[in-house]
């Protein structure tokens, strides 16, 4: 059982949805298997009942043959028409279990949102410890509690389904009673009640009805176990469980009469996963499963753009890209988040990349360091970084397979994300996440990796490195987490920083640190720099030149001074630098902003100038 997190949809949408999943091979075997098992669970004692009971002392465990499909069994009773009366009895108790395993579980864990904290630990523990034992045992345990039979073993494999929906249920409830519409609810004095019902259940609802699927397929396998070792149906009554049993006895004789049953358990064991597989995609837990899209046409090297060893010879040019494509499968299709992007980064430069949210400056940065995976698919004419090509066949891998190449981007090239809380291991302390890379890329030993990231960390101005070496992110403010981020990067010697919006979370103070930070290592260690940001105040007050990136391509590419002094071209940098607040706005004016449904044009800027 997972714990997911599921956006809210219409209920059009997920109409829409559904019907797109039950389209799919995976949706037509699902619906398909489900017929089939509810057919033989209404019909099947009606039309096979008489002759699962009635005994041919002429057919004692009888082989296969035309009149008996499966054979009979040692009473002379034909073994296919048992199997598939037993349906009703095998399949209904294996739901009911369910439903009670499932509904008890929620209870249980919906629990520690009522109580009072005491009462809630108390639930929360228990529930913890009821799953630290093997749910066979629990079902073994409590079918000898409560005694053999039908009800016996459902209300055994029940109870012990709910310790572990006791706890998905807990998990999913304790991250929804952390959002803000639900303090807000217990803020305007709403009922715990009312809260769990109206709020939290919800929320929840699609993953409990997905994991209830699955788990009625072990139900079914748990309930022919009870019934195979005695414990849980009864003569004269039978399900699969015992005619397994029967059959096993009897397997030399003839193999038909436990090949039935165990074919019975495993088909519907399998539609129920399938249904399970099926719900999932529905309810957007897991991708669609749609047309796979057209294939891409190859992008080949132009004459013009292909980067030869002749033009680095200079060595002045770090980051060299032409062409840069990245594409995302929209049903049969494909569409362009990032189209035909090319750009050069000089040693020592610091280059702004700067844009309005969704352009495509975090992918473009990504693809550059081949950490796109699919489905995306990331080509270019050509990416030349610090002298080595990392295009094959137009595309740009998102595994670098070569070692060599792996320690020249581990070593050369260093990502400072936008929130390093997500980029630190919070499991790990902060020195020894920076040490690693000194041993896997460097080869460097234990100690000398972890005496070269105190240094690291000390050179980026984090005080007492040696302790703080031994502490965990969580023991960091967000300004710290994020020199140490820059620390790991220093841990190579890097070529190109790539610093994809590494102040947004920060403060003002802080921000003006990191950006110092930045600029020093750009001075001392002579490393260019790529800053991703949406600031124009900050590119212009950092960077040398700027790449402003438009719907997916890079409309401009200017200096600083062009920038500040008004000389942009490109219409949607001039509105950009319009929206942004100036000392010289006159008191009353609404601020200047870029009106919604505006639409440039995605050319170079000479082209609209």
């Amino acid at each position: 059982m997972a714990t997911v997190d599921i956006p809210p949809v219409s209920g059009q949408r997920q109409a829409h949805r559904f019907a797109a999943v039950l389209r799919t091979p995976l949706g037509i075997a699902a619906v398909f298997g489900v017929v089939v098992v509810v057919f033989g669970m209404v019909f099947g004692p009606i039309i096979w009942g008489a002759q699962a009971t009635a005994t041919d002392y002429s057919q004692l465990s009888a082989p296969p043959s035309a009149e008996h499909l499966f054979g009979t069994d040692a009473g002379g009773r034909d073994v296919l028409a048992r199997v598939l009366t037993a349906a009703r009895l095998s399949v209904g108790m294996a739901l009911v279990a369910t439903i009670l395993g499932v509904t008890g579980g929620v209870l249980i864990g919906f629990l520690p949102i009522v109580l009072p904290r005491r009462a809630a630990r108390l639930v929360v523990s228990a529930t913890g410890l009821a799953i630290a034992f093997p749910a066979l045992l629990l079902i073994m345990l409590f079918s000898i509690v409560v005694g053999t039979g039908v009800e016996g073993a459902v209300l055994a494999i029940g109870f012990a389904m709910m310790p572990a929906f006791g706890r998905l249920a807990q998990t999913m409830s304790s991250s929804i009673a952390g959002r803000d519409f639900v303090l807000a609810a217990r803020v305007l004095g709403v009922p715990k009640t009312r809260i769990l019902l109206r709020h939290v259940l919800p929320n929840v609802r699609e993953p409990l009805i997905v994991n209830a699927s699955l788990a009625a397929g072990s139900a079914l396998v748990a309930f022919a176990g009870l019934s195979f070792l005695g414990l849980g149906v009864q003569a004269p009554d039978f399900d699969w469980g015992r005619l397994l049993n029967e059959g096993l006895s009897k397997i030399y004789v003839n193999p038909a009469t436990a090949l039935a049953p165990a074919a019975a358990v495993i088909f519907v064991g399998v539609v129920f996963t399938l249904l399970g597989e099926t719900l999932s995609r529905g309810f957007g837990i897991e991708p669609l499963l749609g047309k796979r899209p057209r294939a891409l046409p190859r992008i080949e090297p132009s004459t013009s753009d292909v980067i030869t060893d002749a033009d680095d010879t200079d060595g002045d040019t770090v980051l060299r890209v032409r062409g840069l494509r990245v594409a995302a499968p929209v049903g049969s299709d494909w569409k362009h988040p990032v189209n035909n992007v090319s750009f050069d980064i000089r040693r020592g430069e610091i280059v702004g990349l700067v844009g309005e949210s969704g352009s495509g400056k975090s992918l473009t940065c990504l693809a550059v360091a081949a950490l796109l995976e699919e489905p995306l698919d990331v080509s270019a004419q050509s990416v030349r970084f610090d002298g080595a090509e990392l295009t094959r066949n137009g595309k740009v891998p998102s595994r670098i397979r070569s070692v060599a190449l792996r320690r020249h981007l581990g070593t050369r090239l260093a990502l400072v994300f936008q929130d390093p809380s997500t980029s630190l291991n919070p499991a790990l302390q902060v020195g020894a996440q920076i040490a690693e890379i000194g041993r896997l890329h460097e080869g460097l030993s234990a100690k000398e990796a972890n005496a070269l990231a105190i240094d690291r960390l000390r050179e980026v101005r984090i005080p007492d490195p040696e302790r703080r070496a031994k502490q965990y992110p969580f023991e960091y403010s967000g300004g710290m987490r994020q020199r140490a981020m820059i620390a790991m990067g220093l841990m190579g010697r890097p070529a190109l920083i790539i610093a994809d919006e590494p102040t947004t979370a920060l403060d003002v103070t802080v921000q003006r640190g990191v950006l110092s930070l930045l600029k020093a290592v750009n001075t001392e260690e002579n490393a260019a720099i790529l800053l991703v940001s949406h600031d124009i105040a900050v590119v212009t007050g950092l960077c040398s030149r700027a790449l402003v990136m438009y719907r997916g391509s890079i409309v401009e590419d200017v200096t600083v001074e062009d920038l500040v002094a008004g000389r942009a071209k490109h219409p949607y940098t001039r509105a950009l630098l319009d929206a942004v607040p100036n000392m010289s706005t006159k008191k009353g004016e609404p601020f200047a902003t870029i009106p919604e449904g505006t639409v440039f044009p995605t050319v170079v800027a000479e082209e609209v100038a």
